[in-house]
């Protein structure tokens, strides 16, 4: 795949392997590594480990090894612009956080069913196709997706209910 976002992606997550963390990659680029889509991603999403609370807990502690998070995204010109998302910029490029163990409860998807990948010294989760039409479901309820990405979640879940075998329309 030749997308800027997703050699970042490797890029970080080579690092955060480094340290003993595999992410999931999250959102459009993941979406796109996997059905060969261009979704126009305007960032990088993605999950580590982390409370299974989510939001429950205050956000310097519902992700594990958030302090080695920081550190690595530092340590790649990275800086740290809002701790309740966990984002991080540079360049322009926003990086924002999730965490994986929500998944269950948010979408009903088992953490054992993730894909494991690697790319040259890279290893990171993936979802499948049902994954992701389980994750754009339950986005479409929340209220502040449904107002910022209504239309590009609704496209993705239309794309992904019929199987992700026909061209974007």
């Amino acid at each position: 795949m030749n997308n800027p976002k997703f050699k970042e992606f490797l890029r970080i997550t080579e690092a955060l392997n480094q340290v003993n963390i595999i992410p999931l990659l999250m959102g459009s680029v993941g979406l796109e590594l996997l059905t060969g889509v261009d979704w126009q991603a305007r960032d990088l999403d993605i999950h580590v480990p982390g409370d299974d609370r989510g939001w429950a807990v205050s956000p310097d502690q519902n992700v594990f090894e958030w302090p080695k998070i920081v550190d690595v995204m530092v340590s790649l010109g990275y800086q740290l612009v809002d701790l309740h998302e966990h984002e991080f910029m540079k360049e322009g490029l926003s990086v924002e956080f999730g965490i994986i163990d929500t998944l269950p409860s948010f979408a009903g998807i088992p953490l054992a069913e993730l894909m494991l990948q690697q790319v040259e010294n890279s290893k990171y989760y993936l979802l499948n196709h049902e994954q992701y039409l389980k994750v754009y479901q339950a986005s479409s309820k929340d209220s502040y997706r449904a107002d910022q990405n209504n239309d590009k979640d609704r496209e993705k879940i239309t794309y992904l209910h019929k199987g992700g075998n026909h061209a974007k329309e």
